[in-house]
């Protein structure tokens, strides 16, 4: 049976992109022009079945992933989820493990749902874009309504149930203007994972080029940094932030997991509930349909040379003067979606939020090889010391001593377990 040559991560609109809120920034919700005549927004069964069937089949993997996205997913019910896990079940080798994560709103969370989700192992990610004010100003209903108390229940509910969801926090024009209250918030609500995602909309109208709400470069860079410290001094090894992870992967020689800091991309597709099959979540247009599932095998569209150029192009395109950066792998220029504004030499292709991100990078790289030169220390102990005696070289920094990253904290709490 024939396996993709790498690993990949797909992106499954078993909903399109119907939602139940209307939250003014979503990229999303225009993609139900894809639908044009309003019907069979829900992926139908044959689809579905054949869609994990070959996902199965096609991954190289030992552990499995399922991503249930949307528009909402859990507009889908149930009953519809119950399925999925029948036909996984049925198509699922002994020696694989199958693994499922849902991103939500968490408007329409229960009980049952939750029962549901910590039963099977499902992993959650949440959009929650801080305080209520600032929540509040963007995600709401079709109708205008607030949703951040909704959304805060279904928080609340998960935890409850014991699991602790990764919250997607949308970084916009107005809530960047006060990370420590952001950042503040979700130490309050007891988060553990937190991902900042920060808002770009190109729009040609605009003397800016880009709309009202979209997040200042150097703006979002001064929010990580601010974040950042605050994580650094009080928070490591209690809260995860996305980004700082990614950081921290430089210094160990560690490959990026987020595709917006690989060097090239692709490996996240898109699969739509009518079974068609894009390059990614961002890119979700004519130009970008590789085919659908229907008429061409998954493991035939995971293999295209298009998602293939797609992905390298990443890397082809960047321009001289992000190849020629002193933090390039860090960011190999972020998500190409974002590359729309010139270089100071005037070439195109540079990433919007460029500035931000290196004023970022530039700020946590002395924390970053600390940890590298820890790394290496430890590396060169354990490649001289006999296996017996392989411990006490690595008990010289102990446990309760100071950690030389400069945190303040003791070795435990801090990057021990790193």
């Amino acid at each position: 049976m024939v396996k993709a040559s790498r690993s990949f991560q797909i992106f499954v609109k078993p909903i399109g992109a119907a939602c139940n809120l209307g939250c003014s920034y979503c990229y999303y919700l225009e993609k139900s022009r894809l639908n044009p005549d309003g019907h069979n927004t829900r992926m139908p069964r044959d689809i579905l079945e054949a869609y994990i069937k070959q996902h199965i089949h096609a991954s190289p993997d030992s552990t499995i992933r399922f991503s249930w996205h949307g528009g909402e997913p859990t507009l889908m019910g149930l009953e519809y989820f119950q399925e999925i896990l029948e036909i996984q079940k049925r198509y699922r080798p002994p020696d694989k493990r199958v693994l499922n994560g849902v991103q939500t709103n968490g408007t329409l969370l229960t009980e049952e749902w939750c029962r549901f989700f910590i039963k099977h192992g499902f992993s959650i990610g949440l959009s929650l874009d801080g305080p209520q004010e600032m929540h509040d100003r963007y995600r709401l209903t079709k109708q205008g309504d607030p949703t951040h108390q909704k959304a805060l229940r279904g928080y609340h509910l998960l935890r409850q149930h014991g699991l602790t969801p990764d919250i997607l926090c949308v970084v916009n024009a107005f809530n960047v203007q006060y990370p420590s209250q952001v950042y503040g918030f979700f130490k309050e609500i007891k988060a553990r994972y937190i991902g900042f995602l920060p808002l770009v909309e190109p729009e040609a109208d605009e003397e800016s080029g880009v709309s009202p709400g979209t997040v200042p470069a150097e703006a979002f860079g001064q929010f990580l940094c601010t974040v950042f410290d605050e994580w650094k001094d009080q928070d490591i090894g209690t809260i995860k932030v996305q980004i700082f992870e990614e950081a921290v992967k430089t210094a160990l020689d560690e490959e990026h997991e987020l595709c917006i800091f690989r060097n090239t991309c692709g490996d996240v597709p898109v699969l739509e509930q009518n079974g068609d099959f894009y390059s990614c979540d961002h890119f979700v247009d004519p130009q970008h349909r590789l085919g659908n599932i229907q008429d061409t095998p998954l493991i035939d569209l995971l293999e295209d040379p298009e998602l293939i150029s797609f992905g390298q192009n990443k890397w082809t395109t960047l321009p001289r003067y992000c190849r020629t950066c002193d933090v390039l792998s860090m960011c190999y220029g972020e998500c190409p979606k974002n590359r729309f504004i010139q270089t100071p030499e005037g070439e195109k292709g540079l990433n919007y939020l460029c500035s931000g991100y290196k004023g970022f990078f530039h700020h946590c790289r002395p924390f970053v090889q600390q940890l590298a030169a820890l790394r290496q220390r430890q590396i060169r102990e354990e490649q001289h010391a006999a296996p017996a005696v392989g411990a006490i070289a690595r008990s010289k920094i102990g446990r309760n001593d100071p950690c030389p990253c400069g945190s303040g904290k003791k070795y435990k709490k801090c990057c021990l377990g790193r």
